[in-house]
């Protein structure tokens, strides 16, 4: 007797019943790695729009301002685009002289010439906390990231 070649019907419902277990464990890991990545982006985005800053005063030959918006949440460089800061991510600035400051507008001054004159960006979600903070003199741009 010549036996049938293929899958039976119960093969083929467990190998779904597989597929879909994995990928409902792909889902749940991906939504709780989502948060993560906003955050790694935010630190990411206001680093780069800082260096920005500061490449585009010396090139220019003029100042540029930064405004960090802590109270709706966003920040800009001035006279273009506002980014928003992810729901879910604080934001508050330590200046040098003035302390924690988390509420209003906070500007940080890049001068044509070098320098930089501004506080520490500290952002924070549920897990981390990163600070962003300026050399004075050379205006570079260090950012670190504690877990909690």
């Amino acid at each position: 007797m010549k036996k049938n070649s293929g899958f039976t019907l119960l093969e083929l419902i467990i190998v779904l019943f597989l597929i879909s277990l994995i990928m409902g464990m792909v889902g749940v890991f991906f939504a709780n790695t989502l948060p993560s990545n906003k955050f790694n982006a935010t630190v990411r985005e206001i680093v780069a729009s800082i260096r920005y800053a500061r490449s585009l005063a010396q090139s220019s030959g003029e100042n540029e301002t930064i405004t960090i918006d802590l109270d709706s949440k966003k920040y800009a460089l001035l006279g273009r685009g506002e980014k928003p800061i992810p729901p879910g991510v604080n934001i508050k600035v330590v200046d040098p002289f003035s302390g924690d400051i988390t509420t209003g507008q906070y500007q940080m001054l890049f001068p044509a010439f070098g320098g930089a004159e501004g506080g520490t960006i500290v952002l924070w979600d549920k897990k981390r906390v990163a600070s962003i903070s300026l050399d004075p003199v050379a205006g570079s741009v260090v950012a670190k990231t504690v877990a909690e």
